[in-house]
């Protein structure tokens, strides 16, 4: 059997992990060992971080839906039901965007849950 040299091999996994950690500090950018363990970690707290997203901005659009409300004369919670009990079936993202961006269509729909 021929002998297999794997240099190129291992220097493109390097090549890679290198660019993978680049910019981060000490020897995680520099040390293999310590590298793939940077970049395993960083892996894994992007993928948790990315839920945590969805959470965080969903509070923020509650935030936002609430501020609105409140200045109208009713809560937040009052304003979630009366969403419900009239079917009326648009989502916080939108809700908090209107709040912000377009307040007269969302007075309309106050003033027609008020009713």
């Amino acid at each position: 059997m021929p002998r297999v040299k794997r240099g190129m091999t291992h220097v493109k996994k390097r090549r890679k992990l290198h660019q993978a950690v680049k910019g981060y500090k000490w020897g995680r950018k520099n040390l293999i060992k310590v590298a793939k363990t940077a970049r395993t970690k960083a892996g894994a707290h992007a993928y948790i971080d990315r839920r945590k997203k969805k959470r965080t901005m969903r509070g923020l659009w509650q935030i936002k839906i609430n501020a609105f409300v409140r200045e109208e004369g009713m809560s937040y919670s009052r304003f979630i039901s009366a969403l419900k009990d009239k079917k009326i079936i648009i989502d916080r993202k939108i809700l908090a965007d209107l709040a912000v961006n377009n307040k007269p269509v969302l007075k309309a729909l106050m003033s027609y849950l008020k009713k």
